[in-house]
């Protein structure tokens, strides 16, 4: 019997599913693809990479093409990726140290980091997910689906890349998950999750005003210690600033900024509120807006980095605050303040490099 399997659902993904499976491959004892209806190569390149290949139809739900999948397993343990995630780094929380094989108990759900990119010029955001199951653990609701299970979610050193949310792949996608979220809303209204789902899903979309709304409710009907509350946030503040409702904005700041005094992320999005409300306001821009966006950037470099922080954007504590700084005292021109972190930015986009 095996102890761990890679499980996937794919469809019309022959761009990335060879860079999947192989990254996966030396750490797993089988591969399972489940592919829901792909008009490309998908099935045939699953298969050359050692993968067993089965055909489910797909039903607009996502839980149930996982379950689907996830009954061909027999293995201890399940890594669960999608066809545009890879494994990067050290694989050995995948071992059997940590994933134990059977008949030993399993003590948790392990969920890992992954990295999101939009493009390359992009920063990175980085993600939580529960991706590695026991025996016997499915899956609950249509889209943005979660693992059901009384067991503790544990998260492991394991990293996974995703690069879904680049422009081409959004564009394959346009409409599916706004339709497949609403319909899980109209039977789940109170789900905070789906909300900030849908948040999110509006503002990659270049809808600001209907993201903040959607996140408001998500903000409302969350706790104070959700685990998404940080990326709900971060995110409300981001829409206002997009959707021009800036004293709003200011008001979601002033209640939130208590809780937020250790994340970067938060005082980099109060920074870029702040910037384009004083481009609308320039009457009190420089005593009134501008020296919020000059302290909120340097306390992002006194938090520094916070990897650990879902939905967290790698640099907003070190080189994207620093550069920032370097721009605006080049825009006031301090010229010496700019030159002192413009060689801060590159020192730090050295250091993360490494």
């Amino acid at each position: 019997m095996p102890r761990l399997a890679l499980v996937v659902i794919a469809r019309n993904e022959a761009r990335c599913i060879a860079r999947c499976l192989t990254s996966a491959r030396p750490h797993v004892d089988a591969m399972i693809v489940v592919d829901t209806g792909s008009t490309d190569d998908t099935v045939a390149i699953a298969e050359a990479c050692g993968a067993m290949v089965h055909r489910f139809g797909w039903c607009d739900d996502f839980s149930a093409a996982r379950n689907a999948a996830l009954a061909y397993s027999d293995a201890d343990w399940n890594l669960i990726l999608d066809a545009d995630d890879w494994l990067e780094g050290d694989a050995g929380a995948l071992g059997p140290q940590t994933l134990p094989p059977a008949p030993a108990p399993a003590r948790f759900v392990g969920c890992v980091r992954i990295v999101n990119q939009a493009s390359a010029d992009q920063p990175v955001t980085r993600k939580f997910i529960p991706r590695i199951l026991p025996r016997g653990v499915r899956y609950e609701g249509r889209i943005h689906e979660q693992p059901v299970s009384p067991l503790p979610m544990v998260l492991l050193p394991l990293t996974l890349r995703h690069d879904g949310f680049e422009e081409a792949q959004l564009a394959r996608k346009a409409g599916r998950n706004e339709a497949l979220l609403r319909a899980e809303l109209d039977a789940n209204p109170g789900d905070s999750y789906l909300w900030y789902q849908l948040g999110r899903e509006h503002l990659v979309r270049g809808q600001p005003g209907e993201a903040a709304d959607a996140l408001l409710t998500a903000h409302r009907t969350s706790a104070p210690d959700t685990a998404y509350r940080h990326g709900i946030v971060v995110a409300a503040v981001q829409a206002f600033k997009r959707a021009v409702r800036f004293e709003e904005g200011r008001a979601f700041i002033d209640a939130e900024h208590v809780h937020w005094q250790r994340s970067p992320d938060f005082y980099f999005a109060v920074a870029d509120l702040y910037l384009e409300y004083a481009s609308h306001r320039p009457e009190i821009a420089m005593e009134e807006l501008l020296p919020v966006v000059e302290g909120s950037w340097k306390r992002c470099l006194e938090i520094g980095e916070r990897p650990d922080l879902d939905g967290s954007t790698e640099g907003c504590g070190s080189h994207l605050a620093a550069h920032n700084l370097a721009m605006f005292y080049e825009t006031l021109g301090i010229d010496d303040d700019a030159a002192s972190y413009a060689a801060m930015a590159a020192e730090m986009r050295g250091r993360l490099a490494a």
